[in-house]
């Protein structure tokens, strides 16, 4: 399947935060891991695990990127979508459409509705029907972050390309709407069981369409291994609020410390043995 596609002008590198110890992660992914960072702060916000699925907890106002990073070991295809919308075209979102490529151990920030070849909107936290899914008559699938994994088909090399790349329209008939929501129901569990607390104690949150930003890419290929993605990697997201009053998130969670690498000044006397 020979699709043409977009490539970012520059390499991008950029740090990825890491789950250590106890839960929560920050990255979820197999092939390739995908986490969800706060531009305002710079940390990528922890993931909660909960009845077989994903989620992160969005601070309303503030924008996000997807950071995606390619850990295969051969280039990845990365079709996209927030809140069933593609992230490229604005198509309502299917697994056979166009999408980024990364190139093995590259990591790839995604941070807005594409534009054009230089220019993204930037991706906001913001109340569910001011989200772009919603404001263009398609708002019940607000709430949902996925990326859609393809290696690519074995074939001979040309010289390597070592910037990030994005696909660009497919070739052939695409899938129907139903086609990916079944891709995607594939890879995770049921939704969430009913609590007798659920019901949400603010609105739920959408993903607006933010500010203009610069993002230049350019047009290249790809062929995919298999019209049916490798992995399908799905994050649910609302406010934290909303997220306690479902259970999803503990209402008081554990004390985190938080040591400084100079928290005085000059060295003391240890304690009399």
């Amino acid at each position: 399947m020979k699709l043409r596609k977009l490539a970012l002008a520059v390499a991008v590198s950029l740090p990825l935060s890491v789950a250590c110890g106890t839960a929560p992660a920050f990255a979820v992914g197999s092939l390739a891991d995908v986490s969800i960072v706060d531009r305002t702060t710079g940390r990528a916000l922890p993931t909660w695990f909960s009845d077989g699925r994903w989620y992160v907890a969005g601070r309303p106002g503030s924008n996000y990127e997807i950071r995606i990073r390619n850990q295969a070991g051969t280039d990845l295809l990365v079709v996209t979508s927030v809140d069933g919308v593609n992230v490229v075209s604005g198509e309502t979102a299917a697994v056979s459409q166009t999408g980024y490529v990364l190139s093995s151990g590259s990591l790839l920030p995604i941070r807005g509705w594409r534009k054009d070849m230089a220019r993204v909107a930037a991706f906001t936290f913001t109340s569910l029907d001011d989200s772009y899914a919603a404001r263009t008559g398609r708002p019940d699938d607000v709430g949902v972050i996925g990326v859609a994994v393809f290696r690519r088909q074995p074939a001979p090399m040309p010289a390597p390309i070592l910037e990030d790349r994005l696909s660009g329209p497919a070739s052939g008939a695409a899938r129907d709407d139903r086609r990916a929501r079944s891709s995607d129901n594939a890879q995770g569990a049921a939704a969430p069981s009913a609590r007798a607390d659920a019901a949400p104690m603010e609105k739920s949150l959408g993903t607006g369409h933010g500010r203009i930003e610069s993002a230049p890419v350019r047009y290249t290929s790809f062929e995919r291994e298999s019209a049916t993605p490798n992995e399908v990697i799905t994050l649910w997201y609302d406010s934290r609020a909303n997220l306690v009053a479902r259970g999803i998130i503990a209402a008081t969670p554990l004390p985190v410390r938080d040591p400084r690498p100079f928290p005085a000044g000059f060295v003391p006397d240890p304690p009399a043995r």
